[in-house]
């Protein structure tokens, strides 16, 4: 099978990253080293965060890169390197990975999907920020710290209490 991205200079893209084990908490547990990873990946290669939370095992990021570059996939293989570099290889790595001089801890593969109008990205965000009170880390998006919610609220883009507690979702059954 051929897989293909959608490559559009100065695209907008909603991305869900793994871990290979998702029932790890390297993301949150080292966050200060993942933010560090995206700082000097921005450096170099900029783009924007439109939106992004970062959960136990997986984030969910929304970009928009500049008119003149698509290239997404090198950000992300940038970002995973610098993270990945900078923990304690304590992981198993599995032999094909070794060949490629790979660590064990992100999946190879990542979901990306276009974002295709102004109601795709407000879908997009929403879904970003609701993850943590959807995967039941939180009652509410407010509580849940690794998240771009707190700008768009310090911003006044979106009140304090958006959307509810988690048993207003009918998530707490």
């Amino acid at each position: 099978m051929h897989y293909r991205r959608s490559l559009a200079a100065g695209g907008t893209w909603s991305f869900t990253i793994n871990l290979v084990d998702r029932h790890q908490d390297y993301l949150i547990r080292h966050i200060d080293v993942l933010r560090q990873a995206i700082r000097q990946t921005r450096s170099r290669h900029p783009f924007e965060i439109i939106a992004m939370v970062v959960l136990p095992g997986h984030l969910q990021a929304i970009w928009t890169l500049p008119p003149d570059d698509a290239n997404y996939p090198l950000r992300w293989a940038l970002i995973k390197s610098v993270f990945s570099r900078s923990l304690p290889q304590t992981e198993f790595i599995r032999e094909s990975r070794l060949a490629k001089r790979e660590h064990g801890i992100w999946q190879r593969r990542y979901w990306a999907h276009q974002i295709r109008d102004e109601a795709d990205w407000q879908t997009h965000v929403d879904y970003s920020h609701f993850k943590p009170v959807k995967h039941g880390y939180v009652q509410r998006v407010s509580e849940w710290p690794f998240s771009s919610f707190h700008r768009y609220v310090r911003q006044g883009l979106l009140p304090p209490d958006w959307a509810g507690a988690a048993v207003m979702w009918g998530l707490d059954e």
